[in-house]
């Protein structure tokens, strides 16, 4: 299922994988990339699991029309609550170490479905977005199917398929 109106996009999955697990794979820094649907994730920078809102984790980034092609994201982890939910803002750091972030922000929820299952919603939300950063960038910056293929792709690890 997909969802969209004018500030958020969403997708939902269900898994038949407890919810622990399912956290426990998204609080890991270095999954990232393989559940990315766009492959502009790369490597983590910060590789220490996800354990609390405001710690800040770095991506090594590759995007065709980036000025760079490669880049690093800084971000913020605004949401932790195991194994409810998890999610985070998406900035950069600037040249004196500072971060900025640009207001998007990425939440995955998780509900029990049946005995062992996991009904997983990914939402990504830029309602938060200055009106300057959406002079320049278009929201969303992807397909309508990047969010179901990154949780089809979060289903095939935690199942470990």
């Amino acid at each position: 299922m997909h969802t969209m109106d004018q500030e958020n996009v969403s997708a939902t999955l269900t898994v038949a994988v407890p919810a622990d697990r399912v956290f426990a794979v998204l609080a890991d820094p270095a999954t990232h990339a393989a559940i990315d649907g766009t492959g502009w994730v790369q490597e983590p920078v910060d590789r220490a699991p996800l354990t609390e809102a405001g710690q800040i984790f770095r991506m090594d980034m590759y995007h065709a029309d980036h000025p760079d092609g490669d880049y690093q994201v800084a971000n913020k982890v605004q949401v932790l609550d195991p194994p409810h939910a998890i999610g985070w803002l998406t900035g950069t750091e600037k040249e004196d170490g500072s971060l900025e972030f640009g207001g998007w922000t990425w939440r995955y929820d998780l509900a029990p479905s049946g005995p062992s299952g996991t009904h997983i919603t990914l939402t990504y939300d830029w309602s938060a977005v200055p009106q300057y950063i959406r002079e320049y960038l278009q929201f969303p910056p992807f397909g309508t199917g990047h969010l179901a293929n990154s949780l089809h792709h979060l289903g095939e690890l935690v199942s470990g398929r």
